[in-house]
């Protein structure tokens, strides 16, 4: 009996954790990286405006928000033409079009309403 009763006197009672209450205190991942991800490019129709001066190109505050352009943006056609151009801000364009001048761009094969590649430089 004298056994029994020293086992009862060590034994201690052991709160159990609620696991759900610790792992609230933890913030899930999604969290953790809450790094907002910005597009790095995207598809655009590229439209001819022949009154646009060369070099220049209207593109929709909606769009240069998306991809954080500034000043330059580089349009790439077929993964083979590249352009440089300067940027003018625009409500007019459509989010979905790009809008330049197209005197030297058909000798250079191409063609209006084209579906080109826009990125910010």
């Amino acid at each position: 009996m004298d056994k029994v009763s020293l086992v009862e006197e060590d034994k201690v009672e052991v709160k159990k954790i609620d696991i759900k209450m610790a792992l609230s205190v933890i913030p899930p991942a999604s969290q953790l990286m809450k790094k907002e991800k910005r597009q790095k490019e995207r598809r655009i129709r590229l439209r001819f405006h022949n009154e646009l001066k060369k070099g220049i190109a209207k593109i929709n505050s909606e769009l240069a928000k998306e991809l954080g352009i500034k000043d330059q943006i580089e349009i790439v056609v077929a993964h083979r033409r590249r352009f440089k151009y300067k940027v003018e801000i625009d409500e007019e364009v459509p989010p979905t079009e790009v809008w330049v001048n197209g005197e030297d761009l058909p000798e250079q094969g191409v063609a209006d309403n084209s579906i080109a590649t826009i990125r910010a430089i």
